[in-house]
């Protein structure tokens, strides 16, 4: 039997949290492990910034190339950095580390109970049993702790038509920018809402690569709601790169603002786009377009695990309950950046050095008050960064039409579920998303809900007339990605799947 390798942290994404907890948690003496799927460091927000093709380091901005600052900290660090591997289960092991019995396959694949947070653990206390996957061979690592750094997702934007050639969420779009240095071949159609929307088009412009046309889809009330919140915004660091931002798109790019009724037209790819600017609506012939209305947490592996997670109503979307160290619900798990609660990159580090703080004391490397003293200056930096999210996420919040479509609009790609089916089948005596599962197939698909599990909670939600929070959401189990059985065979042979095995023989 091959024991699994052991750690004292293992941090599942290698983004600005996962690089700054690994940077701070090895430093504080811990054995730390780096498990990412990309195969180099960076996450989405820095994605291949050590190899971009884009010679020109004005093509994507000052605000990229910060990226550079974490990288080297991070190789000198020490950690181990497993990168192609992709975390699949996560569970409570039932022997401490120093007793390294077989973690197994079966254990890694039941979900996690929910135990309380507890104080200190020691070196004999139950541990966490991590199965990933890297170039095909699954195998187990073993961990005190584990800090989820695994960021956020695009907000799904179901509108009639999104799921024909041509059409592209624009995170995808911006990760061709940077990985690949590609660009949409001829004018592309941006539409939504959100900083990065704005983003990607000052990012085409530096490229020379041409946008005809910007919808932003954001709602003239939002201005007025989020009114009450500028204050915090006027002092915020994104005041001033926001404003140049938006001047130096407006002015090169036509933008059509507080639009509605969005549509994407064609027969075997994108041909039109349809969209209302008041009463007046109006068509824009396309090959290529953008959507984005913002992101939200990236929740599978969290939920899978255990993780409490509750609807934030702002931001219209589920987050994990975490608190100011990072802590979960889960004993000996914890939280950093996006995945945690959407509030930038800047923020996602600074959360990072503070969970890794944190993580150490858990673990009794320092005390409470060398935790505190040493995550001060992470503490108010993480401060500084999130001034002004209010207003963000108010201002940015998208349309309710565009998070609860109606009609034929497909909803889950997967199985090519419609809205309309959803609403129907929540009038025949549906109440959850779960139950919506066994009518439709909702959720089941290649990517187990992340491109429906949003839209499926309010579609239902609405149509009972409730708050989402009482219809809940898929419940997830392990492996949160799509695994193989030759993956499956390739886990660790324990000693008790091989006693089953002869079992089962006799």
């Amino acid at each position: 039997m091959t024991a699994p390798q052991c750690c004292d942290l293992a941090i599942v994404g290698a983004g600005p949290a996962g690089l700054a907890a690994a940077t701070t948690a090895a430093g504080l003496g811990l054995d730390v492990v780096v498990l990412d799927e990309q195969a180099a460091p960076g996450g989405q927000i820095y994605r291949a910034i050590t190899h971009t093709p884009l010679a020109a380091r004005a093509v994507l901005g000052k605000d990229y190339w910060h990226g550079e600052t974490l990288l080297e900290p991070f190789r000198a660090c020490g950690a181990r950095h497993l990168p192609g591997a992709t975390v699949w289960a996560a569970a409570p092991v039932s022997r401490a580390l120093s007793h390294p019995v077989s973690g197994s396959a079966r254990s890694a694949a039941m979900p996690a109970s929910a135990p309380t947070r507890g104080a200190v653990v020691s070196r004999d206390s139950p541990a966490w049993e991590l199965a990933y996957s890297v170039d095909g061979a699954a195998n187990l690592l073993h961990a005190r702790h584990v800090l989820l750094a695994t960021g956020a997702q695009e907000r799904p934007f179901p509108i009639p038509g999104w799921t024909l050639p041509g059409v592209l969420g624009a995170g995808a779009a911006q990760i061709l920018l940077k990985s690949a240095g590609m660009a949409p071949e001829g004018p592309a159609v941006l539409a939504g809402s959100g900083p990065l929307l704005y983003l990607l088009a000052w990012q085409y412009l530096n490229a020379g690569a041409p946008v005809a046309l910007l919808l932003d889809t954001t709602p003239a009330a939002n201005a007025r709601a989020a009114l009450p919140h500028a204050w915090g915004f006027l002092r915020s660091p994104y005041l001033a790169k926001g404003w140049k931002l938006l001047r130096e798109v407006r002015a090169a790019i036509p933008v059509a603002r507080h639009v509605t009724d969005l549509r994407a037209g064609g027969q075997a790819r994108l041909e039109s786009v349809r969209y209302r600017v008041g009463a007046a609506e109006r068509v824009q012939a396309a090959r290529h377009l953008l959507l984005h209305q913002g992101v939200i947490p990236g929740l599978n592996l969290a939920r899978a695990m255990g993780l409490a997670c509750d609807w934030n109503d702002r931001l219209a979307c589920w987050e994990p309950v975490v608190d100011r160290w990072g802590a979960t619900s889960l004993d000996g798990v914890s939280l950093a950046g996006d995945g945690g609660g959407i509030a930038g990159a800047l923020a996602a580090e600074q959360g990072g050095r503070v969970a890794a703080w944190h993580a150490a004391h858990v673990l009794g490397t320092i005390s409470r008050e060398q935790r505190d003293a040493g995550a001060a200056q992470a503490l108010r930096a993480h401060a500084r960064a999130t001034r002004g999210r209010a207003f963000f996420d108010t201002l940015y919040r998208p349309a309710p039409a565009f998070r609860r479509p109606a009609g034929e609009t497909i909803v889950c790609r997967c199985e090519e579920v419609t809205a309309q089916q959803v609403r129907d089948t929540v009038q025949l005596g549906c109440t959850g998303v779960n139950q919506m599962k066994a009518f439709l197939r909702c959720g089941m698909g290649p990517c187990q809900g992340r491109f429906c599990g949003a839209t499926v909670t309010e579609l239902i939600a609405q149509e009972r007339g409730v708050h989402p929070r009482e219809v809940g959401y898929y419940r997830l189990r392990f492996p949160t990605k799509p695994v193989s059985l030759g993956e499956f065979a390739s886990l660790p042979q324990t000693e008790a799947s091989r006693k089953a095995v002869v079992r089962f023989g006799k």
